[in-house]
C-alpha cells in the first residue's frame, strides 16, 4: 500500500479532528499542520508529532494531499495555490464564496490531474449511506438542521454554515435539478442571517422544505423522506433511521405500517470522509463529492442569499 503524505492547513476546532483522524489512518503519514497562529500550532504538531508550521506554502511541499479546514474566504486563494503546487486538495465546505471561484479551483484540478474533493461531511453519515438504495422517486422531503450560535463562526450566517450540507444531500436524493426556490429569514445574534426557511422545487416534481437556526439551545438535526411506497425518517445524530411502510394497499390504520430500522454503521463521518479522500489519492478515483457537487451547492447557498436580499428590500 502506497504511502500517503498529508498536511493540514488550519487546525482550529475542525482541522484539530482532521489531523488527529490523518495521525490515525494506516497508509497516512501527517508530515505537518499549519496555523497562523504559532502558540496553536506549536501546541498541535507536538500531540501529533509532526511538524508545525505557520506559512502553508512551506508545509505542503513535501505532502501529497492537503486538507484545507481555513474561514471559508480563504478557501479559493489557499485552494488555487495548494491545487497549482500539484497536491490533491480536500477543501472544506462550503467550497468558496463565488461559483466563478468554485470553476477556477475546478479547472486547476482537472488541468494538474488531482483530485479535488469538497468536505460535505453528511455525505459519509452512516443513515445517509445505508438508505440510499430505498430512495425511489421522493415526492417531498423536510430538512431541519437548527444549532446554538457559534460566536466562532464569524465569517457566514446559517445558510453557508448549516443549510449547506442539505442544499447538497437534498437534490442528490431527489435525483434532479432545483427548478425554483423561496427564501425567507432573519439575523438575531450575528451581522448575518441566523434563521433560515427555504422552499426549494424540482424539475421531477419533488418538492423539499428546509430549516436552518444557529439561534437554539440545542442541536436539532433531522430529515424526512416521503415517497409513494414509504416515509422514511432519519437522525443524523445517532446515524440512525426509520422506514414506515404500508403492509398492503388498504392499509385501514397505523397497525397495518409495517416499521423497520435498518442496520446503519455508525463511525465518525470524518473519519470515512477523510478515508475516502485518501483512497482516492492512492487509486486516482473520482470522490463521492466533487468539486461539481460543492459548486452545486455553493450556487443554490448563493441564491438563497440573494433572495434574502430581494426580501429585505421588500419589507
Amino acid at each position: 500500500m502506497r504511502q500517503i503524505n498529508v498536511c493540514v492547513i488550519g487546525v482550529g476546532n475542525l482541522g484539530q479532528h482532521h489531523a488527529r483522524n490523518y495521525s490515525q489512518i494506516p497508509g497516512v503519514t501527517l508530515t505537518g499542520i499549519v496555523d497562523l497562529n504559532e502558540k496553536r500550532s506549536e501546541k498541535i504538531s507536538t500531540q501529533f508529532q509532526t511538524k508545525g508550521y505557520t506559512d502553508f506554502r512551506e508545509a505542503i511541499k513535501g505532502a501529497d494531499a492537503v486538507s484545507i479546514v481555513v474561514p471559508t474566504t480563504l478557501h479559493y486563494s489557499i485552494g488555487k495555490e495548494v491545487l497549482a503546487a500539484g497536491k490533491h486538495c480536500l477543501i472544506e465546505k462550503p467550497f468558496t464564496t463565488e461559483v466563478s471561484h468554485a470553476e477556477e479551483l475546478i479547472q486547476l484540478a482537472q488541468k494538474n490531474s488531482v483530485v479535488l474533493q469538497i468536505g460535505h461531511i453528511e455525505r459519509f453519515n452512516g443513515a445517509i449511506l445505508s438508505l440510499q438504495k430505498h430512495i425511489k422517486n421522493p415526492k417531498f422531503i423536510e430538512s431541519d438542521r437548527l444549532g446554538p450560535y457559534d460566536p466562532r463562526v464569524a465569517d457566514v450566517g446559517v445558510v453557508l454554515d448549516l443549510m449547506i450540507h442539505d442544499l447538497d444531500i437534498i437534490p442528490f436524493l431527489a435525483g434532479s435539478k432545483v427548478k425554483d426556490l423561496e427564501a425567507y429569514g432573519t439575523k438575531i445574534f450575528s451581522k448575518h442571517e441566523d434563521i433560515v426557511k427555504v422552499r426549494l422545487r424540482f424539475h421531477n416534481g419533488c418538492i423539499a422544505d428546509l430549516s436552518a437556526s444557529r439561534a437554539s439551545f440545542g442541536k436539532y438535526r433531522k430529515l424526512r423522506i416521503f415517497q409513494p411506497d414509504a416515509y422514511i425518517s432519519v437522525d443524523y445524530a445517532a446515524q440512525r433511521y426509520r422506514i414506515y411502510r404500508k403492509k398492503s394497499e388498504d392499509a385501514a390504520s397505523m397497525k397495518d405500517i409495517e416499521i423497520s430500522s435498518p442496520k446503519t454503521e455508525r463511525l465518525e463521518p470524518l473519519r470515512k470522509e477523510l478515508e475516502h479522500f485518501i483512497d482516492c489519492v492512492r487509486e486516482g478515483k473520482s470522490p463521492l463529492v466533487t468539486g461539481e457537487h460543492g459548486k452545486d451547492a455553493l450556487a443554490l447557498a448563493l441564491e438563497i442569499l440573494n433572495k434574502l436580499q430581494i426580501h429585505k428590500s421588500e419589507i
